[in-house]
């Protein structure tokens, strides 16, 4: 999918960061939709259909929070914009199903940056390469149709949750720090953003892989190093 059929709905407050947002995203290709109120984003992911959300969590209406619980399911990608001190929020964000955040104030260039990110990373299905199934001893991961099965069940995970998976897959028993991890799955650096985010993103993975989230099976801790896949 190419940036001028990809549509990008902002959901912000402040008319200035809409403004600002929308601008930039628009400049890169992208088709916009901007909202000032939580509580308008269901039915506008229903008539515009947005291939992602860039979503900030202080909103009348319906906090973010709440928004990216109903949107859960819906297998929309979410960029948070979050103050600097919500760190409990942004952490909660993440494990509600977030797959990025920026903290405020933040580079216009940055966001559009970890936008594009974002959605190579749930498109790269149509990109060469993307492709195969890796099949391991109850569980099975289709990387381009980026689809998940433990034991024969369908796994539902956010898009960013599959690109750790993924990523670590295709590398088993090799050992990635957290800061690689931000590097190579979210082409980002613990300058920009908290290691925490690895922590969160795997975290949730376990819980919905594991049959037992404290023993580990596939993705174990390295301690003092980071994580790897074991096959």
């Amino acid at each position: 999918m190419s940036n001028s059929r990809a549509r990008i709905l902002v959901v912000d407050d402040e008319p200035t960061v809409r403004e600002v947002v929308a601008h930039y995203l628009q400049r890169d290709g992208y088709a916009v939709r901007e909202l000032d109120r939580g509580d308008q984003v269901a039915e506008a992911v229903e008539d515009f259909a947005p291939d992602l959300v860039v979503l900030d969590i202080m909103l009348p209406g319906l906090s973010g929070l709440e928004v990216l619980r109903a949107l859960e399911t819906r297998r929309v990608p979410v960029i948070m914009l979050t103050a600097r001190v919500d760190e409990a929020d942004r952490v909660l964000g993440l494990e509600l199903g977030a797959d990025d955040y920026v903290t405020k104030p933040f580079s216009p260039r940055e966001l559009v940056a970890r936008v594009r990110t974002v959605l190579r990373r749930v498109q790269g299905a149509d990109e060469p390469g993307e492709g195969g199934v890796s099949v391991f001893d109850g569980l099975r991961i289709d990387h381009r149709s980026r689809e998940v099965l433990v034991g024969g069940t369908p796994v539902h995970l956010t898009a960013k949750e599959f690109d750790v998976l993924s990523f670590l897959a295709r590398s088993p028993r090799q050992v990635f720090s957290r800061g690689q991890l931000l590097e190579r799955v979210w082409d980002s650096s613990p300058d920009f953003q908290d290691p925490a985010t690895v922590t969160v993103h795997v975290r949730r993975l376990r819980t919905k892989l594991e049959p037992d989230p404290d023993r580990p099976r596939w993705i174990t801790t390295v301690w003092g190093v980071g994580y790897r896949f074991e096959p």
